[in-house]
């Protein structure tokens, strides 16, 4: 067997076990001993990741950096990290341990040019569009995108921190407004580039699962995949 998946989570909790959840689904087993074996570390004191991008400060770099520890002294064979606003601090993170990391951003661009998707529509935190995670990259191998406007985007917000809060049925309606304010067509894709939305958009995506790209599955089957065919690697 090889070694396990290790899997930095607690941002938030929900998030993280979708994240499991998807590793379960997407794995070709046929009994317990087929699954691929995976280290979980959901600790949910990590502080906010938004509000300290807001504040310039690296509190939850601090605690990333130590819960990574204890994936790294358990002998985990890769690292992910299922969500995105932490991506912010993942090449320090990575910088601080020996251990690979697979990166939902580098794995989420890598699918959509090897897809050809041609325009996307970015979903995500706040601080996830204004540290531009995904335009830069999109930018430099020109993939055309679009982001909310910024009223759009406060519902985008107050959407994901009410799933957070466990008002799920209020969450959804919002979200699912926010999707009903564009028109579909199908050369754009909706990128799910926070991992409480998939989450939060569930149903729809079960309705039109061609409308999206969701980040968390991407970055699931990139992991399922480096555990399969010998961790390959990723560049972009």
């Amino acid at each position: 067997m090889h070694k396990a998946i290790g899997i930095l989570g607690g941002m938030g909790p929900q998030a993280t076990v979708d994240a499991m959840n998807k590793i379960i689904k997407n794995t070709p087993a046929h009994s317990d001993q087929e699954h691929i074996p995976v280290i979980t570390v959901s600790i949910p004191d990590i502080p906010d990741r938004t509000k300290s991008i807001i504040n310039h400060d690296d509190k939850p770099l601090m605690k990333m950096a130590e819960y990574l520890k204890i994936l790294e002294s358990a002998n985990v064979g890769c690292i992910i990290i299922p969500c995105n606003t932490a991506h912010f601090w993942f090449d320090q993170l990575q910088q601080q341990t020996q251990t690979k990391m697979i990166s939902i951003v580098e794995a989420t661009v890598e699918f959509i040019l090897k897809n050809n998707v041609q325009k996307i529509c970015i979903l995500a935190t706040s601080a996830t569009i204004n540290t531009e995670l995904y335009q830069k990259k999109f930018t430099a191998h020109q993939i055309e995108f679009t982001l909310p406007v910024p009223d759009i985007q406060q519902l985008v917000m107050h959407s994901i921190y009410l799933y957070k809060s466990g008002d799920i049925k209020e969450s959804k309606d919002i979200m699912r407004e926010v999707i009903n304010l564009y028109d579909f067509y199908p050369t754009r894709k909706f990128l799910l580039a926070c991992t409480e939305i998939p989450l939060i958009l569930e149903d729809l995506i079960n309705e039109r699962p061609d409308l999206f790209i969701d980040a968390t599955d991407v970055l699931i089957r990139n992991a399922i995949e480096w555990y399969q065919n010998g961790q390959p690697e990723l560049r972009i």
